[in-house]
C-alpha cells in the first residue's frame, strides 16, 4: 500500500472512531449558514455531508488526471462555491449521522483502493486545478483527500469538545 493510501486509511479510521459521540449527540442542529459565506458554521451533519460528497468526487478527479494526456496537464477540480457541491451538502446533511458515517466508510474503502492502485508514474501525472494551478496527482491527492480529511477530523473533534448544545 502506498503512503497516501495509508494516510487516508488512518484519517478515515480516526473519523469513524468518532461514531459514538457523534451518534450520541443526535439530533445535531442544522447550520443556518453552511455555504461559503464568511459566517458559515458547520456542525457535524454539514461536515459529514461534505466528507461523504468529497471522497468520490476527488477520487474521480484523480482518475481523470491519470487517464488524461500524459504530455499535458489535465484540467480537474472545482472551487468551494460549486453548485453541485453545495447541493450535495444541503441534501446529505438531512441524513442521520450514523447513515452518513456508514456512507463515508464505504467511500473511504473505494478511495483507499483508488490510491493504493496508483503506480509511481501515476503520482507524477499532472493536472491543472481551476484555482490552484498545476499539481501532480500526488499533490492533489494529498491536498484534496488526505490532508483535507484529516482537517475535517480535527473540525469534528472541536465540535464535539463544544458539545451538542452549541454545535
Amino acid at each position: 500500500m502506498n503512503e497516501l493510501a495509508g494516510r487516508l486509511r488512518d484519517a478515515g479510521s480516526e473519523m469513524l472512531a468518532l461514531r459514538g459521540p457523534l451518534v450520541a449527540g443526535e439530533p445535531w442542529p442544522l447550520s443556518a449558514a453552511y455555504g461559503t459565506e464568511p459566517e458559515a458554521d458547520w456542525g457535524p451533519r454539514e461536515v459529514l455531508a461534505h466528507v461523504n460528497e468529497m471522497l468520490p468526487y476527488w477520487a474521480t478527479e484523480l482518475r481523470r488526471i491519470v487517464a488524461g494526456d500524459p504530455a499535458a496537464a489535465t484540467p480537474f477540480g472545482r472551487i468551494s462555491t460549486d453548485p453541485a457541491r453545495l447541493g450535495r451538502i444541503a441534501a446529505d446533511r438531512e441524513l442521520a449521522v450514523g447513515d452518513l458515517l456508514d456512507r463515508i466508510a464505504a467511500g473511504l474503502a473505494t478511495v483507499e483502493d483508488t490510491l493504493a492502485g496508483l503506480m509511481p508514474a501515476d503520482l507524477e501525472r499532472r493536472g491543472v486545478h481551476t484555482a490552484r494551478g498545476e499539481m501532480t496527482v500526488d499533490g492533489a491527492a494529498d491536498r484534496f483527500l488526505v490532508s483535507h480529511l484529516a482537517e475535517h477530523v480535527e473540525q469534528l473533534r472541536a465540535i464535539l469538545a463544544r458539545g451538542p448544545a452549541t454545535a
